[in-house]
């Protein structure tokens, strides 16, 4: 199998990380390829995901699957992992989802910036996105962060992966105010080899 990446994607870590943490490192073949939201993805992308978003995993016994969550969950089941946990199924999907929301709120306002002239850039739409943020930071503060404990499942490495994406396209905003005992977490969480193993450089 083949995945098809861009370091500093937040969804691609999500993807790579699961692979570490799952032992299927020999399995699954890691490509980066161009893939933009101005001018066109790479032939190879556009040929296996008509969308040309990033990660898409390409199989050798059928069509290309992507959207990092349906690649997450068909790696864990190719693996017979314990991401998902059936006892706590919809509170991992619940939390990993809220970890994607704030990815994509993340990801537009780094685009707003990188893909307009400063002219164009619409601070107002910026600070509804990086609310979004915010209130997804103290959701989990406030309700989530037993989950956080225990068992890795897909929740925490997706909630590893924004809050990393966060420190490389943010910093300034200063999250980590806002969620101490996230942070903390965070601090620790980031030490796993999955994560040091796929930190954008």
């Amino acid at each position: 199998m083949e995945l098809m990446i861009s370091p500093a994607s937040p969804y691609v870590r999500k993807a790579r990380v699961a692979i570490r943490e799952l032992n299927l490192m020999d399995v699954v073949k890691e490509t980066e390829v161009t893939a933009t939201i101005i001018g066109d993805p790479t032939d190879a992308l556009l040929a296996a995901n008509p969308t040309g978003k990033i990660p898409t995993l390409t199989r050798p016994d059928g069509p290309a699957i992507y959207d990092s969550r349906v690649i997450t969950r068909f790696l864990n089941d190719h693996a017979a992992g314990a991401l998902y946990p059936e006892a706590r199924l919809w509170e991992v999907l619940t939390l990993e989802a809220t970890a994607d929301g704030m990815m994509d709120a993340a990801v537009n306002m780094a685009y707003e910036v990188r893909f307009r002239s400063e002219d164009m850039v619409f601070d107002a739409w910026l600070e509804g996105q990086w609310r979004k943020v915010t209130r997804s930071l103290l959701t989990i503060e406030s309700r989530w962060l037993s989950h956080l404990s225990g068992p890795l499942d897909m929740a925490q490495i997706a909630v590893g992966c924004v809050l990393a994406y966060l420190d490389l396209r943010h910093d300034a905003r200063h999250w980590r105010a806002l969620a101490p005992n996230l942070a903390a977490w965070e601090a620790e969480f980031s030490k796993r080899p999955s994560m040091q193993e796929t930190k954008p450089a």
